[in-house]
């Protein structure tokens, strides 16, 4: 049955399709950017110009279906399945899987260079070791299932800056509203990457929360590596963290206690500043992008991870870098200062190219007022690095520490999952 639209040439139809169909149809227009009525339109097109009907399709559990069509193809289409000897809802899913069989899913686009995505601040408590975990669960989702993206509508709501402290009073309701109000959801395919976590943090929290354990005291690790003492291959340090939305993509090289005394092995190594990339160089080729959660420290180990994330040679800018996590209050703007100082002195003193993949004000909540929302404008008010992400400070993650699972099998439609796919976007 049909209706006309008012507002275009298209009709309204009505029709049925078996469940999987239409869910195979939904990721598959998702994935190529492309607009179900224009898929259905393109595949009723191709179905009637075939000479004959193709194979039929299974439509047992048939539901109801609807989209809009140019006008007149719905009656075009009704005669042909006529001619054929199909009913409408067989011809219907004959075409669609037509339609899909003509438009193949895309592959992963793989980059020539492993990314390096270095993330940091020197000041604890920022919620880096999330921030880490989540951008990677996000690269490494399975890309022919849908996923809930954030997708920005309003983001000068949540920044706007009273003209002065009494008219933040008077209207105080712009800032109270919380994070993920000024943003719509959209469902997207994973991004498919192959991810390595480094958890390059000898407090090793990024290794507990995935429910891993620190390499032990006097075994191999990142840190003998690095120090060039290994024990044996990298690769066989390195954990898989499991769960069908990450397939095999995504890896974990965990901790060791060890690395609280890196800076003082690496003190007596040979150009200390590529020790952590000699470490990893064997292991790269495995890898799309490798993610290192570093330490609260200014230190040697610092240093390596930041020319670890320099741009190398055939890299285009801002494929690798440095991702900084801060909070909405005053402590994290010093510890930034102390951060980017020592970049801007590693890029000096070693002629490096070093990019700022950007800011990521994390834990936000603007019901904490003035300090919060004021703290959030100044961070904006940055334009390199730039603000990619605001993530809420929600119990989800909390939670999902609690029990060692990391936060997209926990809760994979929460805000903070679908802001941090967002995040994992914003810097691909």
């Amino acid at each position: 049955m049909t209706s006309p639209s008012s507002t275009s040439d298209r009709e309204k139809v009505v029709s049925k399709l078996p469940p999987w169909l239409r869910q195979e149809l939904k990721i598959r227009t998702a994935q190529l950017r492309v607009d179900i009525q224009d898929a259905v339109h393109q595949g009723i097109a191709h179905w009637s110009a075939l000479a004959s009907a193709p194979s039929p399709v299974d439509t047992s559990g048939a539901e109801s279906f609807s989209t809009w069509l140019p006008a007149g193809q719905w009656e075009s289409f009704r005669t042909h399945s006529k001619e054929r000897g199909v009913s409408l809802i067989q011809g219907l899913a004959q075409a669609v899987q037509l339609w899909l069989e003509m438009n193949p899913a895309p592959t992963v686009q793989r980059p020539s260079v492993v990314r390096r995505i270095v993330v940091c601040n020197q000041k604890g408590g920022v919620g880096k070791t999330a921030i880490t975990a989540g951008t990677a669960e996000a690269l490494a989702e399975d890309p022919h299932t849908l996923h809930p993206v954030r997708i920005a509508r309003q983001l000068a709501r949540l920044t706007a800056e009273p003209e002065d402290h009494q008219h933040h009073q008077h209207h105080q309701h712009h800032h109270t509203e919380p994070a993920s109000s000024a943003f719509d959801r959209e469902d997207l395919p994973g991004l498919g990457m192959r991810v390595l976590l480094v958890d390059f943090d000898p407090q090793g929290h990024l290794t507990k929360q995935l429910g891993q354990q620190p390499m032990p005291i006097g075994g191999d690790s990142l840190t003998c590596h690095m120090a060039g003492e290994a024990k044996g291959p990298l690769s066989d340090l390195i954990v898989p963290v499991e769960d069908e939305r990450f397939g095999d993509r995504l890896h974990l090289l965990p901790s060791c206690t060890d690395a609280f005394l890196l800076d003082v092995r690496l003190s007596t190594v040979r150009a200390r500043e590529a020790a952590l990339e000699r470490a990893l160089a064997p292991v790269e080729s495995d890898y799309d992008v490798i993610l290192v959660d570093c330490p609260p420290s200014l230190g040697l180990s610092m240093d390596a991870a930041i020319y670890y994330g320099r741009r190398r040679d055939t890299e285009q800018p801002g494929a690798s870098g440095a991702l900084i996590v801060v909070q909405a209050e005053d402590s994290s703007a010093d510890a930034y200062d102390l951060l980017t100082s020592q970049i801007n002195d590693l890029r000096d003193d070693l002629s490096l190219d070093i990019d700022y993949l950007g800011l990521v004000v994390n834990l936000y909540d603007g019901r904490r007022g003035y300090i919060a929302t004021s703290s959030l404008q100044a961070w904006m008010d940055i334009k390199d690095p730039r603000v990619v992400a605001v993530v809420p400070d929600l119990k989800e993650q909390r939670e999902a520490v609690r029990l060692k699972q990391p936060l997209f099998v926990y809760a994979p439609k929460g805000d903070q999952a679908v802001a941090l796919r967002a995040l994992a976007r914003e810097i691909s």
